[in-house]
């Protein structure tokens, strides 16, 4: 320490020219410099006296009053703990000086300057990509099957039914999907192999038939006269004729079918026994493995999906990222009070924080000064407050010089 050389060394000036003045003849000026260099030795000591008395004992005698440091080492401790806790950090300071901080803006400021960094840019996107592909996502499919399977088992599905059922029958769905069968029977019907199907079907059912007396061989002889493709040629166009009936919108048929598949409809729905089947089966093929297959297969796709557009956005530099947060931030900035009710939620976060954790302040300092040894504590303090108290002994030194002057010319007068 340059300061506690420059003491050390003042002192031993006045010591050597104190020396030096006793075997010099007198004269005027040597008796001057003598006193001066005498009362410069007498202030050096007693201030290097006081000086050290603070931190250990001087020469290493054990003088009373000295070493004071150490002494009052756990007064000193709490002095300290009490300066942190009372005056320096003390509670309503730290809440005043949140009070006065704009959290939610200093926040968006520091996110804007990494976001405005390509390099910050492509490296979160990078740690956002080893993130997806470490992410243990299969784990949370036993929970995803049991959250969904929980749900249908407490859901009132017939009551959802009944409104989709008559919303959709309100929209005329029922119709479009009468009209969209219809079309396709009308389609089928149409096909050569339907009518060879309808003619071999009929040949067959009319060659079972057994039927006595005059019926029956009436009977026979039209079955003897109508081939397999005669019949399926009649059947045809029968089944064709009856199609464009059910097609017309002032058929009788064709809303009476309508009204028997509404109710057959609403039967189905307000059918609890059904209902509960439905339940069950759901619930066990939710549980069952080829639920869990399946939603395997579609994270395995959604994680391949996600790291792929994570590759191509760093590839770019990261700036859809960019524009992303841009707007959002210049959306949020319109949002005066949401931003507002924002800033008084963290504030009041962090106050309960500071509320609940103050007291560790005092902690926290107390921990670290008794984890130093005395030694390490006095090195501490004479490097923080050594150079102060070490021009003490210079001014000590240089003050006693120019008192001994003046009280040396004193004493000639």
């Amino acid at each position: 320490m340059k300061s506690r050389n420059l003491a050390t060394t003042s002192l031993a000036v006045m010591a050597i020219g104190f020396l030096i003045t006793l075997f010099l003849p007198d004269n005027l000026g040597v008796i001057l410099l003598r006193g001066g260099f005498e009362a410069g030795l007498v202030g050096g000591i007693a201030d290097w006296f006081a000086v050290t008395a603070l931190f250990r004992h001087p020469l290493g005698l054990p003088i009373p009053h000295t070493s004071l440091l150490l002494k009052n080492r756990d007064k000193i401790i709490q002095s300290l703990i009490s300066a942190m806790e009372n005056e320096l950090l003390n509670k309503e300071s730290i809440e005043k000086k949140l009070g006065k901080i704009r959290i939610v803006s200093i926040g968006s400021s520091l996110l804007t300057r990494l976001f405005s960094r390509r390099k910050a840019r492509t490296e979160m996107l990078e740690q956002l990509g080893s993130i997806v592909q470490r992410l243990p996502l299969e784990q949370a499919i036993p929970y995803v099957q049991a959250a969904a399977a929980d749900y249908i088992r407490h859901a009132d599905l017939d009551t959802a039914a009944d409104q989709i059922v008559t919303k959709l029958m309100n929209d005329g769905k029922d119709i479009a999907a009468l009209d969209y069968a219809l079309e396709g029977v009308s389609a089928w019907s149409e096909r050569p192999e339907t009518k060879a199907m309808l003619g071999k079907i009929a040949s067959e059912k009319l060659a079972e038939v057994k039927l006595g007396g005059l019926k029956g061989m009436a009977f026979q002889a039209f079955v003897g006269f109508m081939d397999a493709d005669m019949l399926g040629e009649m059947l045809q166009g029968m089944l064709k004729s009856g199609i464009r009936d059910f097609q017309q919108e002032d058929s009788l048929y064709r809303e009476e079918i309508i009204r028997e598949i509404r109710v057959a409809i609403f039967k189905l729905i307000n059918d609890e026994e059904r209902i509960a089947s439905v339940k069950e089966w759901a619930e066990a093929e939710l549980r069952g493995e080829a639920a869990t297959a399946f939603l395997q297969t579609q994270i395995g796709h959604v994680r391949s999906k996600l790291i792929s557009l994570l590759e191509e956005e760093r590839a770019t530099g990261g700036r859809r990222l960019f524009r992303l947060y841009a707007m959002l931030v210049r959306r949020i900035s319109l949002e005066q009070q949401w931003i507002q009710g924002w800033e008084e939620r963290i504030r009041g976060s962090l106050l309960a924080f500071v509320e609940a954790n103050h007291y560790r302040i005092g902690l926290l300092v107390k921990e670290n000064l008794d984890m130093m040894d005395d030694d390490s504590l006095v090195n501490m303090l004479e490097d923080k407050v050594g150079k102060d108290l070490q021009w003490i002994r210079v001014n000590g030194a240089l003050c006693g010089f120019v008192v001994g002057l003046v009280l040396t010319v004193v004493q000639l007068f």
